[in-house]
């Protein structure tokens, strides 16, 4: 949600020719904010907005993986424990 604000916020700037003071102005947000946005947004023009939860595709990804890999490990730790519990029941 933030993000399509943000974006449409840049898009008042670079698209549709108003001033960065005016819309700062008009959004009650400081200068410098903006133009962080206009430089995120420039720099990566399809993901510019990363941060606060958002992340882009290739560091999710990484993330994804990295988060079921913990669950496979915490997995297989209570499997283990489980045949151990169930070994020493039999003997």
């Amino acid at each position: 949600m933030i993000e399509i604000f943000k974006l449409n916020t840049v898009k008042l700037v670079l698209e549709e020719g108003k001033t960065a003071s005016q819309v700062a102005r008009d959004l009650v947000m400081t200068l410098m904010t903006l133009y962080g946005w206009i430089d995120q947004y420039k720099s990566d023009p399809k993901h510019p907005f990363v941060g606060s939860g958002n992340l882009k595709p290739q560091a999710q990804a990484t993330w994804d993986v990295e988060h079921e890999n913990r669950e496979l490990r915490e997995e297989i730790e209570i499997l283990k424990n489980a045949v151990r519990i169930f070994s020493n029941d039999r003997k």
